[in-house]
């Protein structure tokens, strides 16, 4: 009897084992290396060509996004009066910084994450200016077939952009992007 109760101890053990891994392999999901297709409203260039009262704010950033499927590129033009970096990064005040990753669309927000980069489009992790991880969270204010209102969460300007160009969604493989 003795007997009996190890095997049927030693059963329960691997069995329970056995659905653990099951549940964990079932938790697991493989993400596709194909780009989604994104929004088709935001498919295209978009500009931001100035802020209102630009002129008196000491520091202030202006955007261009370009979304194709469900990634997002963006080149951000910086305008800082007051230099708080090194004179080797300074430039005179103006700078770009660029930035790629995925979007996603959530009710009235989109939450972007990626990272800073080079203009080549290589990731950048060292140098003048932001590197690291890209993640800004947007609200959308407004969209029409030419025009398209942003709100960034943690500054509460708008960012009022203008398409420029159209773009159609081929989705691809993530690496060959």
């Amino acid at each position: 009897m003795n007997k009996r109760n190890t095997t049927y101890s030693q059963l329960r053990a691997y069995l329970s084992i056995l659905v653990g891994m099951l549940f964990l392999f079932a938790s697991c999901q493989r993400h596709s290396d194909m780009q989604g297709e994104g929004a088709d409203y935001l498919q295209g260039i978009w500009i931001q060509d100035s802020i209102p009262g630009q002129d008196e704010m000491l520091n202030y950033t202006l955007y261009q996004l370009k979304f194709t499927c469900d990634s997002v590129y963006a080149e951000m033009r910086v305008h800082n009066k007051v230099q708080s970096i090194p004179d080797s990064c300074y430039n005179g005040g103006e700078w770009k910084e660029y930035a790629k990753g995925v979007y996603s669309i959530r009710a009235d927000s989109m939450i972007v994450d990626g990272v800073y980069t080079k203009e080549n489009g290589k990731q950048k992790i060292s140098g003048c200016h932001k590197q690291g991880v890209f993640g800004p969270r947007l609200l959308i204010k407004s969209t029409s077939k030419d025009s398209l209102v942003l709100e960034n969460k943690f500054d509460s300007r708008p960012i009022v952009l203008r398409k420029i160009a159209d773009i159609t969604c081929v989705p691809k493989k993530r690496w060959e992007l």
